[in-house]
């Protein structure tokens, strides 16, 4: 399986992701490094192991994601289900920015960086959104019924969207409906059409479904059940 530059790594209270094209002090490679204890980001030199620079990342980091461009890092503040917010570090200053307030959709997770926003999964609402840098706003947010929305995918069309749900043992399947739909979505530009639905199918899998992976070419989806010790494929 082929790793996702966004697919953070776990090593005791350490998460690890994101390959970055910074500038300034930053180095052109670099590797993001959450601290949950100390409450910090790092920037760390892959070649020389060095500590460039740490920054706060806000009370219980546990997902880290960069933008496409390496300039910003986006954290997201869990605490399992007790906060609602996601951090901002300017990676090229090397300083924390204010945090995007979520308001009521509390426990975000799992994020990914794409069509130059990013995504975020809610646990404790039960729910995935959007959020647009360019506004600062959450633009748009989509129930997933499940409990625990973990981790998300979102291909680079963004017309696909997985989710992983630990408490269900569900992974769920999110895909633009070929009918029309009233509301606006990811994407709409001003004066544009309106986007069309989206069709969830929820897939049972294996106790505590956690993190998971997509293949390159888009057909499978590879799960970890860390309750059961199990993988599923779908």
């Amino acid at each position: 399986m082929q790793m996702r530059v966004n697919t953070a790594l776990v090593l005791g209270t350490l998460l690890a992701s994101a390959v970055l094209r910074a500038g300034g002090g930053t180095p052109s490679k670099a590797l993001l490094v959450l601290s949950k204890t100390d409450r910090t980001l790092s920037i760390v030199d892959p070649v020389s192991l060095t500590v460039i620079a740490s920054m706060p990342s806000g009370p219980d980091p546990h997902e880290v994601v960069a933008s496409a461009d390496g300039k910003f890092a986006y954290i997201s503040n869990y605490g399992g289900g007790a906060y609602n917010t996601i951090t901002v570090v300017d990676l090229v200053e090397q300083k924390t920015l204010p945090a995007v307030d979520l308001g009521p959709l509390r426990g975000p997770h799992g994020l990914v960086f794409a069509g130059g926003k990013v995504w975020f999964t809610a646990e404790a609402a039960k729910a995935i959104g959007s959020y647009d840098p360019a506004t600062k706003k959450v633009d748009w947010v989509l129930g997933t019924g499940q409990n625990r929305t973990h981790m998300i995918y979102v291909s680079e069309d963004l017309k696909r969207i997985v989710t992983s749900n630990v408490s269900s043992a569900t992974m769920t399947i999110i895909e633009k409906s070929a009918g029309g739909g009233r509301g606006g979505g990811p994407g709409r530009g001003p004066g544009g059409p309106p986007q069309a639905d989206w069709d969830e199918t929820v897939v049972a899998v294996g106790r505590g479904a956690e993190g998971f992976d997509v293949s390159p070419d888009g057909k499978e989806i590879w799960a970890a059940n860390a309750q059961d010790g199990t993988i599923s494929i779908l």
